[in-house]
């Protein structure tokens, strides 16, 4: 397997979903002109957040797929010979929606997509009213520079979402995010929720001995005083945890990351977690809890 160079396009969304949809584009050039191969794109980025609220004329903002938005990465996925991650707000059918990860291989063509599996339910964070459960698992996706595990934002806390996905023989996990602080609570908390997120996705590296990179959104999005500060920190880890590249806070910036599956190999070699897992004494995860 030859290295493969990631791009994690960090960006801020506005108002006008066309701008964020052509800005997203360009973007997207640009990382593949400076030798990204796979690119991924935040959570939701065609729009600014809209799950801070509960309205029903906002499930107008999804789409088909295909549709808009895959008619786009398509043609540059082909066009420029990447492959694309992109994040789309998923009209199934009417009343059925998905928060959706589309994967675009180098030729063009739709490598598969992956449905959101958890869905958070906080404040300003009301994603239980827009989207449904996904309903096809944890997925990862052969293309040309390597095989795509693909999650989504509140699948990062969950340690069997990354593990599954990574026993699917992937070779990066990808997080497209949409997280960021509570304005009011970002002096006394922020900096531990930003650490505890950055944490618990460098352990799924080092427990899964693969690369992991988070692509979040950075900006303000809401009314001033409140709304969400989101975050960016967009990153890339290695299969030992060690952080290889990070984006700022309250900035736009597009990483371009190598990364090398032969260090996957050696990692795994000498930090052999899949080797000793006990699969005979894991029934118990598949319950709520143990009485």
């Amino acid at each position: 397997m030859n290295p493969f160079r990631l791009g994690l396009v960090q960006m801020s969304s506005g108002t006008n979903a066309t701008e964020n949809l052509d800005k997203a584009a360009s973007l997207v050039k640009d990382a593949a002109k400076r030798g990204a191969q796979i690119i991924c794109l935040q959570e939701l980025f065609r729009t600014q957040y809209f799950c801070q609220r509960e309205d029903a004329a906002l499930f107008d903002l999804a789409e088909s797929i295909p549709g808009p938005t895959t008619d786009v990465f398509s043609r540059i996925a082909k066009d420029s010979g990447v492959v694309i991650v992109a994040s789309v707000f998923e009209r199934r059918s009417a009343g059925l929606y998905h928060n959706t990860a589309v994967v675009l291989d180098a030729d063009g063509s739709t490598a598969g997509i992956y449905r959101k599996m958890h869905i958070p339910d906080d404040p300003l964070y009301y994603e239980k009213y827009y989207f449904t459960p996904g309903d096809l698992g944890f997925r990862a996706f052969a293309t040309r520079f390597g095989k795509v595990g693909t999650l989504v934002c509140w699948d990062q806390w969950y340690p069997e979402a990354a593990r599954l996905t990574a026993l699917q023989g992937a070779d990066v996990l990808v997080y497209p995010t949409a997280i960021g602080w509570h304005p009011s609570e970002k002096d006394e908390f922020g900096a531990a929720q930003h650490a505890a997120w950055e944490t618990i996705q460098r352990s799924h590296a080092i427990a899964n001995g693969i690369f992991v990179a988070a692509v979040n959104r950075t900006g303000h999005e809401g009314p001033p005083g409140g709304g969400l500060d989101f975050w960016g920190g967009s990153f890339v880890a290695d299969p030992s945890g060690t952080l290889l590249a990070k984006a700022p806070f309250d900035r736009e910036e597009t990483l371009i990351v190598e990364c090398d599956p032969r260090k996957t190999e050696t990692t795994r070699r000498n930090w052999p977690f899949l080797r000793d897992r006990r699969i005979d004494a894991y029934d118990g995860l598949t319950k709520r809890w143990l009485e």
